[in-house]
Parts: structure tokens; sequence; C-alpha cells
């Protein structure tokens, strides 16, 4: 969980998971590089998803289902990247964590509880969408903002239970063989940590990949159906269930080889797998992939506007409201004349 091996980093190799593989110089290129991804996304991915919550809090109307759905994923998204600038300051560190214990807890706790509430929000979405289209009659009375809202609650409070494994075992620990304060995952046991990274799989992969195919499998085979019937009268709907289905794969994309690359590094550490070529795969992409998988956090937002008529007619009309409050206020207080222009207009 978003951590490194001290002695693959610093060439150690009586530290790399007991192995006597010959060090790489792939670190190089991740102490160099990383930073400045982790900072670009961070950057686009707060902009990105304060413009979308801005646009949701900012219209007239209230938000509907499925935007209540997407304005709590942009919430756990922006949480997100916020955390990082932290942990581009610790690689670019060498791994030296600067900040403390505490920061070094509730920086990993914020970016493990929001990439996991991001996770279980698509589920909600995934679901939403499974009950507006395939079974409209008889759960289309559950689709209530109120029933949406306890849902988002219930998944923030679920994301926070994840991440009590990191907020219980994270700590910084001076190593004087590298001379660094590293804030890493200091399990009491071997048992527990397998635990926790099972909990890890089956909890934030497992379960809610199940979910999510087996409801987006439904919606594709409801929406042939439909296409079929040439019923129209659901556009709205479909326009929403395409928005969904494309922020889902994703989803998917940024995800899934996150959650193979913990799969595997589980195996390896169990011992069912091993290899050189193996270890030192699983070193360097445990670091790539799991950033690869926070730029979803600026990938949804983009997504919204590009595929999400609705989204952009309310993008139009927020900047139409306040081109209307602008003009109503300038005819409300208009520009006193001064003294001058007044004795002008006297004598003309």
């Amino acid at each position: 969980e978003w951590t490194v091996t001290l002695g693959a980093f610093y060439g150690d190799q009586n530290n790399t998971n007991g192995t006597d593989c010959p060090e790489t110089d792939a670190w190089e290129w991740i102490h160099s590089s990383q930073p400045v991804y982790i900072l670009i996304i961070t950057v686009l991915g707060i902009m990105l998803n304060v413009f979308v919550l801005m646009v949701f809090c900012l219209h007239k109307k209230a938000c509907t289902v499925a935007e209540i759905y997407l304005s709590n994923l942009a919430a756990a998204d922006l949480l997100l990247v916020c955390c990082l600038p932290f942990w581009a300051v610790n690689i670019s560190n060498g791994f030296n964590w600067p900040f403390g214990e505490f920061l070094c807890k509730i920086i990993t706790v914020g970016i493990k509880m929001n990439a996991d509430s991001s996770i279980y929000l698509l589920v909600l979405v995934s679901i939403d969408r499974y009950v507006a289209l395939v079974h409209t009659m008889s759960y289309g009375q559950m689709r209530r903002p109120k029933y949406a809202k306890l849902g988002c609650l219930l998944m923030w409070g679920l994301g926070f239970l994840l991440s009590v494994p990191a907020l219980s075992f994270r700590r910084v620990q001076y190593f004087p063989n590298y001379d660094i304060n590293a804030c890493f995952l200091d399990y009491p046991n071997h048992t527990v940590e397998l635990f926790c990274d099972v909990m890890l799989v089956v909890c934030s992969f497992i379960i809610p990949i199940s979910i999510i195919s087996f409801c987006t499998v439904k919606i594709i085979q409801t929406l042939r159906i439909k296409a079929i019937e040439r019923l129209n009268a659901e556009k709205t709907e479909q326009r929403a269930t395409t928005l969904m289905l494309v922020v889902l794969l994703a989803f998917l994309i940024c995800w899934v080889p996150f959650h193979i690359i913990t799969i595997l590094d589980l195996l390896y550490r169990v011992e069912l797998v091993g290899g050189c070529h193996l270890s030192r795969f699983l070193e360097i992409g445990n670091q790539v992939f799991t950033y690869f998988a926070f730029f979803n956090s600026v990938l949804n937002p983009i997504l919204y506007v590009i595929v999400g008529k609705n989204f952009r007619k309310k993008v139009a009309e927020v900047f139409s409201q306040w081109s209307n409050k602008k003009a109503a206020s300038s005819e409300t207080y208009p520009p006193k004349k001064s003294h001058k222009s007044q004795l002008w207009w006297a004598v003309s």
C-alpha cells in the first residue's frame, strides 16, 4: 500500500524480499520523474474537480441521484490529489519523510480512504444505473436523493474503515543504514500483514469489481433491447448511463493494473511465485501502477465534460446565471456621475 522496499531503492540486496537478485537502475528514474508526475496530476486534479464541484453547487436546480454520486466522487478525487504532494516530496527526498508521524498517518489514511471511497462510489453509480434501466418499475422509488446521500455517507464510512490498518500501523522510523526517517507500514507480525493484504485485495478489488461487472453486463443487455425496440422515452437515462459506463471503463483501465500487481506481490510474499525478474517487476510496478491509478482522479472530471451532455448543459446554465447576476447588479447600482459631468449636462 504505497510503500517501497528500502533495500530495493538503496541497492541493499539483503533486503529485497530475502533474495539475491541484482539491483536495478530503475529507481533513479522513479526518484527523478515520479515527483514531477505527481505534482502535475495534483494541479490538474485540484483544478478540474473544484470546477466540477462548483458547477454542481452553484447550479440553481437540486442535484439528481446520479449527480449526487458524481459530486461525491469528485470530492473524493479532490481530497486524494490534495494528499499527493506530501508523497511527491517524500519520493524526491529519497523516501526520507520530513513531516512527522502524525502527517505520516493522516496523509496515508487520506489517500487510502479516498481511493476506496471512489471505488465504492462507483459501485453505487453502477447499482443506480442498474436500477434505473433494468428494474425501473420494481425499485424505481428507491432512487431518491435522500437514499443517494445516505448511500454516499455509508461509502465514506466504509472507506475510513478500510483505512484503519494504515492509521494503526503507519509510523515513522529511523533507519541508520540509510540515514533516513521512513514513513512505512510496520505490521506487528507476518500474519497480520498477510491478513491486511488479503483484505485489501478482497474489499478494494474483488467485491467492487464483481458488483460493477454484474451491473454493467445487465445494463448493456438492457440498452441493446431498448435500442432494438426504439424506445426514445428514456433518452435522458441512457445518456446518463453512457457517461457512467465511460467513467467505469476509465476506472478499470486505471485501477486494474494496480490490483493485479498487488495480487502478484501477495503471491510472491507467500512464495507461491518467485524469481528475480518478477521481483524487479513488482518493485517498479508497485510504484508505477499506483500513481497511474491516481490519474483516474484527473480523468473523471474530463470525462464529465467530454461525454456528459447534461453536465455541459449545467455548465452553460451556471455561466448564464452568473452573467445575469452581474447584469442585474450593474442595473441596480448604476455608476454615479461626477460633479463635472453633471455640470456639463446642466450647461448643455
